[in-house]
């Protein structure tokens, strides 16, 4: 009896980067791990919440453009499109994140038919900073019994550890940056002691990012992998580089790749990444030349 392949269920915000330049990128988190899905042919199907505004229509129309499923999207006649500022200090992003936004407002009466497949369910802590959005999560959890992978986005002032304690305890896989553990849990001593704290939630993994210095999972068993950061000579912007990490993550859960080649090639798309304006790119050779790489690997390792 063959088994149901697994589909990326990406749940979460969509809305602009707006940077000092005075130029806008569609983005968010969901988003741009949506669009990277989308671009290494996994169908993923995002579920998300836009104006009925000039922003809202940009959304729809560049993810149908990409091939994008629509079904997931939903329209909100009260609340616009969300929006970010995004500022740099020693080149690394900051964001003034607008509140009240579409995205605040994912209703769970307006979902779409999510049963007989099998999903991967992928999200992050921003979206839920508002009761409707967090009721609609919690249904789709209930409904589909999908495992979780934790994307957690520590902004100011939207998060607390209340909101966060129950997700930590639901994710199967949980990604944070640096910077976020000690926020998670600035009174555990050092970073070892954090990490066996997240790992008390029982995760297949637990995924830590470190910028510059490249990344390490952790996983149930006690095994470590690490991967250095690779050079970048045409750094343009580090914004989006999680999301790319955590694309090919998913990629590699659905695919089956080991953890350590898994966790090579989202810290190669990540350097990729960082070589563009935003968190995305519009051109396809972008990712197939990723994926030619990724076939090539195959080849040589069968």
């Amino acid at each position: 009896m063959s088994v149901q392949p697994v589909r990326p269920l990406i749940f979460g915000e969509v809305l602009f980067d707006h940077f000092p330049d005075g130029t806008s990128v569609l983005g968010g988190a969901p988003f741009n791990v949506a669009w990277h899905l989308q671009a290494f042919g996994l169908s993923p199907l995002l579920i998300s919440r836009i104006g009925n505004d000039a922003a809202g229509q940009q959304v729809r129309a560049s993810m149908l453009q990409w091939g994008m499923d629509v079904s997931g999207l939903q329209y909100d006649e009260i609340h616009p499109t969300g929006r970010v500022e995004v500022s740099f200090e020693h080149g690394e992003p900051h964001y003034d994140i607008v509140e009240q936004c579409a995205y605040d407002f994912i209703d769970a009466g307006e979902l779409p038919d999510l049963a007989e497949t099998r999903w991967l369910l992928y999200h992050g802590s921003l979206a839920l900073r508002q009761a409707t959005s967090a009721q609609a999560l919690a249904h789709i959890r209930q409904l589909t019994g999908a495992a979780q992978f934790l994307d957690i986005n520590l902004r100011r002032p939207w998060w607390s550890r209340a909101l966060l304690q129950p997700l930590l305890q639901q994710a199967r896989w949980i990604k944070l940056n640096s910077d976020e553990l000690q926020q998670l849990l600035p009174e555990t001593g050092n970073e070892e002691a954090r990490i066996a704290a997240v790992l008390q939630h029982k995760p297949d993994y637990f995924l830590l990012t470190r910028g510059a210095q490249g990344a390490t999972a952790i996983c149930a068993d006690g095994a470590r992998y690490t991967v250095q950061a690779g050079k970048k000579a045409n750094l343009i912007d580090t914004v989006g580089a999680g999301d790319a990490f955590c694309s090919v993550l998913i990629a590699g859960l659905v695919h089956r790749w080991p953890v350590p080649l898994t966790l090579s090639r989202a810290q190669a798309f990540a350097s990729e990444i960082v070589g563009i304006r935003g968190a995305t790119a519009a051109n396809r050779e972008f990712y197939q030349n990723m994926i030619a790489l990724w076939q090539q690997e195959d080849v040589q390792n069968v």
